[in-house]
């Protein structure tokens, strides 16, 4: 068997690990794996019960904590997993997919920290928010994300993407679209909104009416 290439930047790790965790010998020994391909370009491993400053230092008190590139992850993880986050920051991608982790995690507050830095990552979203597959955890944190957004004026640059899903045939897609774009407080949302208050669905209709004065329209 040939090996892999070495990609043109691999990137450093970094995992705090303790001595009485069960899941850290695995993920020790996937990340050392990465390691000996030339995926990761750098390991540093620390044990926290013999330096217990490298987990404030991360903000953690939970292990296995490991940091691949930007992305910071916490608990076990498969081989598969890591190596996947490895390549995302390898390839200098992936921060979609860290958003998405993030929410599910319930981790918000590094969730609208990241979109505040690269408000672009808005638009990654929509996409989840139309397809009921996407876990319920997500979408939830996907409303909360944008709540917490509502008076940044960050959400007015997704007004066309939220006014396209009011159009999709499941009634969930189309009322949680239309209840986001009266976060966004822009007149502009109206258009879309408008139609909804004569859809199939009794709750969109509902949410629609709803929505409507808080974008400024009675």
């Amino acid at each position: 068997m040939m090996d892999s290439p070495i990609p043109p930047n691999p990137t450093d790790a970094e995992l705090l690990i303790a001595s009485d965790c069960p899941h850290c010998p695995a993920v020790l020994e996937a990340l050392g794996r990465l390691l000996k391909e030339g995926l990761i370009g750098r390991l540093l491993v620390t044990n926290i019960a013999v330096h217990p400053a490298a987990a404030t230092a991360a903000g953690t008190r939970s292990v296995p904590w490991m940091r691949i590139g930007p992305f910071e992850l916490t608990g076990t993880h498969t081989p598969a997993e890591l190596r996947e986050w490895a390549q995302y920051a390898a390839s200098g991608s992936g921060m979609n997919a860290y958003l998405a982790y993030l929410l599910e995690q319930h981790q918000l507050g590094r969730s609208v920290e990241l979109v505040r830095q690269d408000p672009p990552l808005l638009h990654d979203l929509l996409p989840l928010l139309g397809d009921l597959q996407t876990p319920m955890a997500v979408r939830i944190g996907i409303g909360a994300l944008f709540e917490e957004l509502q008076d940044s004026g960050l959400l007015s640059d997704i007004v066309d993407e939220l006014g396209a899903l009011t159009r999709a045939a499941e009634p969930q897609v189309r009322a949680d679209a239309c209840h986001y774009l009266g976060l966004t407080g822009s007149r502009a949302a109206a258009d879309y909104v408008h139609p909804l208050l004569n859809d199939a669905d009794a709750e969109v209709r509902e949410i629609a009416s709803e929505t409507l004065p808080l974008l400024g329209i009675s």
